[in-house]
């Protein structure tokens, strides 16, 4: 499995030592507001089993995100492949923090660690996100990692039930876009 590394960040194989952090964080109420019901232990666990099988299999998927400075899990960032009963394919990117970790640009730094590996490992010629309408902290993400949303692609999610969290926005980056984003921001820090 691929570990990517950023100035703050560690994207890596999911541990044992990571489930605990992992369950909490899926049992928090702030962190699942957009996401629906708390897991309990025993789903954070076969999420975790299943997203490193997943990865194992596909060569993508879903890292443990650790800071660097400290070694501690703070979430999970990567690829995965759309689900087929929503109104778009592809392959999605999302992340998960950690409250304290919140505000700090590591979903930000962490998200374009994974759509370098998608566009210049995996030839992908897309990149996708989705999240909640009233999701407003991912979607400040997706922009600045260089997404732009058309609402003529907003969606419904048929697998959610009726509610605020049924009413999704989607965001997109191309591989042509991120290549010039990336060479723009690499000028600058040359230039400054």
């Amino acid at each position: 499995m691929t570990e990517l590394r950023t100035d703050r960040l560690l994207l890596r194989r999911w541990r044992e030592s990571d489930l605990e952090p992992w369950a909490a964080l899926n049992a928090d109420p702030e962190v699942r507001e957009h996401l629906g019901e708390l897991l309990t232990r025993e789903q954070s666990d076969a999420a975790a089993a299943l997203m490193q099988a997943d990865f194992d299999r596909r060569g993508f998927g879903w890292w443990a995100l650790e800071a660097r400075e400290t070694g501690e899990f703070i979430g999970r960032v990567g690829l995965d492949e759309v689900d087929g009963d929503l109104p778009f394919a592809g392959v999605d990117i999302g992340w998960r923090l950690v409250r304290p970790a919140w505000g700090r640009g590591y979903a930000t730094e962490a998200a374009l660690a994974c759509l370098a590996f998608g566009f210049e490992v995996l030839g992908l010629p897309e990149i996708v996100a989705s999240t909640t309408a009233g999701n407003v902290r991912s979607q400040a993400v997706m922009r600045r990692i260089g997404m732009t949303r058309d609402a003529a692609d907003d969606f419904v999610d048929p697998s959610v039930p009726e509610g605020p969290l049924r009413r999704c926005v989607l965001y997109r980056i191309g591989a042509e876009r991120f290549a010039a984003d990336t060479e723009a921001a690499e000028a600058a820090a040359e230039a400054g």
